[in-house]
């Protein structure tokens, strides 16, 4: 059980550098919008991110697929499936270009992921704190049945 306790500390942490990402990115996004910040400045910001994020995504629903998790490999596999065709069609890159053009649909995208994090955020809590107290009863049972306790 200990095991279990790992994996969603270890999704904890994950989801966590997901929803770091994607906050940064609207940040960069914000700034741009409101002339903070020039839109070389900003692309590359937003463009240094977009693949380790990807690549946490893919870790993590491989992660639930490999522990046998198949409910939250099945919540995050259709992002990774996302994310996927988007490098794939070479679309995961911000042009500096287009970027003004662009600016309100790339915020809302970016906003749906948030909400997407937020909610697979509020699920890996959960599993994290059910799974802790699961273990500690379960560690406590044991320590009574050889009379430690």
């Amino acid at each position: 059980m200990a095991w279990e306790v790992l994996l969603w500390l270890l999704s904890f942490i994950f989801v966590i550098a997901l929803l770091g990402f994607v906050v940064y990115q609207l940040i960069c996004l914000s700034d741009l919008e409101f002339d903070y910040i020039n839109p070389y400045d900003s692309t590359s910001r937003i463009n240094r991110l977009v693949i380790p994020e990807f690549m946490i995504q893919g870790v993590l629903c491989l992660l639930f697929l490999l522990t046998g998790c198949w409910f939250m490999c099945l919540i995050t596999a259709p992002l990774v499936y996302y994310h996927a065709q988007l490098y794939v069609r070479r679309k995961h890159l911000v042009d500096v270009t287009e970027i003004f053009n662009l600016l309100n649909a790339e915020k809302k995208y970016r906003m749906i992921k948030l909400v997407y994090y937020l909610i697979l955020f509020f699920i890996v809590i959960y599993r994290l704190v059910s799974s802790s107290v699961i273990a500690l009863l379960e560690g406590d049972d044991d320590a009574v049945d050889t009379g430690i306790l």
